[in-house]
């Protein structure tokens, strides 16, 4: 079965750590790629360059706005350890470098990621069918991004869609695709840039906040299953805040953890 975003993330190899994708439209926040699906678009490329199939560890550092259309990703291999290959990359859309990253890429069915000590929990969430589902209808996101998945939030945390902010910067929820696709680990790439920002929640802030940069850790292989994921931003200061979060599979591990630093809406 074929799935979007497979076919979203899919790279063509060109030339020699040269390879051509298309950012698809549907995969958008106010008309511009989402963060986590430029990521999971650009790890393909790397992955795809190392050999390699697991992000372990990436970040992303976002130059400019990327709309749908053509782009090109140089990826090299700075360094191929007997575990690890370091792999750095560029993607660039319409002469305009948009993306930087560098990553490190494994395998993580070798085993060896079974949790040896975890002093942190899954959110607690209700059950997934009673969580509100995200909807194109909602005002407060107008993005393409929403109909390529089935997100659900914790009823604590909606606030922010109708104009009545919790209060506490934080929102938690379920994380799945629309059609039904297995969430590998370029799916959570993609899972942990796909919530709403935890600054929505907090009184008189309105508006989008882009990500300067994104750093995800790899922790293991999602088992099958909706991700339980949670995020929250504990210092916002100056025009930036900083979001951390984690993503959880259906048996209790968490798959993996994440920052990032992202402007605040003016």
């Amino acid at each position: 079965m074929s799935y979007a975003f497979d076919s979203a993330i899919e790279v063509r190899r060109t030339a020699d750590g040269v390879y051509t994708a298309e950012v698809q439209d549907g995969w958008d926040i106010m008309g511009n790629a989402n963060g986590g699906y430029a990521m999971a678009l650009v790890a393909n490329a790397m992955r795809a360059e190392c050999e390699r199939p697991d992000p372990i560890t990436i970040t992303l550092h976002y130059l400019a706005p990327l709309p749908p259309g053509p782009v090109t990703i140089s990826a090299s291999v700075i360094k191929r350890g007997r575990r690890f290959s370091t792999v750095q990359a560029a993607l660039v859309h319409g002469g305009r470098t948009a993306v930087v990253a560098i990553g490190a890429f494994g395998d993580l069915a070798d085993g060896g990621h079974q949790p040896q000590h975890v002093d942190a929990a899954p959110p607690q969430l209700p059950p997934f069918d009673e969580c509100p589902a995200r909807s194109s209808g909602d005002t407060a996101e107008p993005f393409g991004l929403i109909r390529q998945l089935d997100m659900r939030l914790h009823p604590d945390d909606t606030g922010f869609a109708t104009g009545k902010p919790s209060g506490a910067s934080r929102v938690r929820g379920w994380f799945a695709f629309a059609d039904g696709r297995p969430i590998d680990t370029l799916g959570v790439l993609l899972a942990v840039d796909a919530f709403p920002p935890p600054v929505l929640n907090l009184p008189g802030v309105v508006g989008w906040v882009p990500t300067i940069e994104l750093t995800v850790h790899m922790r293991a292989k999602p088992a099958p299953g909706p991700l339980r994921c949670a995020f929250e931003s504990r210092i916002v200061q100056g025009d930036t805040c900083v979001e951390d979060g984690e993503a959880w599979d259906s048996t209790g591990v968490c798959v993996a953890q994440v920052r990032q630093i992202g402007l605040m809406p003016n």
